[in-house]
């Protein structure tokens, strides 16, 4: 070694050369198996649990075989827009709709408007095919039966019930610093009061919040087990809680809630592109929605006349709040801050 450089005699600089071309040569090829069998490389911002039931119920039902990576939704958009000249993979299966908008706008996804996407509802899709979601879930309560009626206190309806001081340190919610699923909270409640009573709001709730999980599904952890009475995000693991026989109860607060809607992407340079198709066509087809319950996802499908989870309300029955995402996306640095500014000293 020399000067920081290994030295190779010339018949093993040729080998190496080789190794690297052949490595090249098997992430470049069309991802078929030995008998030809079709298959494609997903990235996955749905949990790995949820994606594997998504997954097999596909490659059940059409035989294609998928390789998935588990990736949360900045390391997925980061490691997508890094390979981009070389993609490793050929679908990016979940993340909020306005990060797919992003890959979009930054030239890492291609245009398809097969399978069901004209019946698909304007707001779960981009127009020109971009991107379509395949589910979506509400912001909610969930509150233990058990414990509210040990410190004989009343079921919170509405957001602005919460303020009960009979709530006071009770609450867990996820921190807006560390969970999208807490800034979906406070960009829907800037949306229906505006920026300056949502954030006097927040303030004035802060004495209740007994601490702000680090993770978007810690609340629901929490109010399973007892540790609190009241835990706020988005739905599925509160059904999944009360599938187990945990004494919970969802409630959705009466001025109304923003929800998320994941979505699917097609990646350009995708080398299984007929693969990919047959994914998203097949996530938002009649069975594929359907899975969505049947493999107790307890994710809310969205198509219309899809199967819901037990004790879940149909989605069109909730009271909803209009968000704009590109507007969300755009202010959500600006407004975590001066959420970590001025209410999480409020206590």
């Amino acid at each position: 070694m020399t000067g920081g450089y290994i030295m190779f005699q010339p018949k093993r600089l040729a080998l190496v050369l080789l190794l690297f071309m052949t490595i090249g040569f098997i992430f470049a090829a069309p991802a078929r198996d030995a008998g030809g069998v079709r298959e494609v490389v997903v990235y996955s911002s749905v949990d790995e649990v949820n994606a594997k039931k998504i997954l097999d119920a596909f490659t059940a039902d059409t035989g294609t075989r998928v390789n998935f990576v588990f990736l949360s939704t900045g390391p997925a958009m980061a490691r997508i827009e890094a390979e981009q000249n070389n993609p490793q993979a050929d679908v990016w299966m979940g993340a909020p709709a306005e990060n797919h908008m992003l890959a979009k706008d930054r030239g890492l996804s291609i245009p398809y408007t097969g399978g069901n996407f004209s019946s698909i509802q304007a707001a779960f899709k981009d127009p020109q095919g971009y991107w379509r979601s395949f589910y979506m879930n509400p912001m909610a309560f969930a509150v233990n039966t058990e414990q509210l009626r040990r410190i004989n206190a009343p079921k919170p309806t509405s957001w602005q019930d919460l303020l009960n001081p009979v709530y006071r340190g009770l609450i867990q919610m996820p921190s807006p610093q560390s969970s999208g699923t807490a800034y979906n909270m406070v960009a829907s409640l800037v949306a229906l009061w505006g920026e300056e009573r949502a954030y006097q709001y927040m303030k004035s709730l802060n004495p209740s919040i007994q601490t702000y999980t680090s993770s978007g599904t810690g609340p629901s952890q929490a109010v399973s087990t007892g540790t609190c009475a009241i835990g706020i995000q988005f739905t599925p693991a509160f059904f999944e809680a009360i599938d187990k026989g945990f004494p919970l109860e969802v409630v959705y607060p009466s001025e109304g809630v923003w929800f998320e809607n994941p979505a699917v992407s097609i990646l350009k340079g995708a080398k299984n592109v007929e693969a990919a198709q047959a994914l998203v066509n097949w996530l938002t087809s009649e069975r594929g929605q359907n899975t969505l319950t049947d493999a107790t996802t307890f994710f809310y499908p969205i198509t219309a006349g899809a199967r819901l989870g037990k004790g879940m309300p149909a989605f069109e029955t909730l009271k909803t709040i209009e968000v704009d995402p590109l507007w969300a996306a755009a202010e959500k640095d600006r407004l975590v801050r001066r959420w970590q500014d001025e209410v999480l000293p409020a206590r």
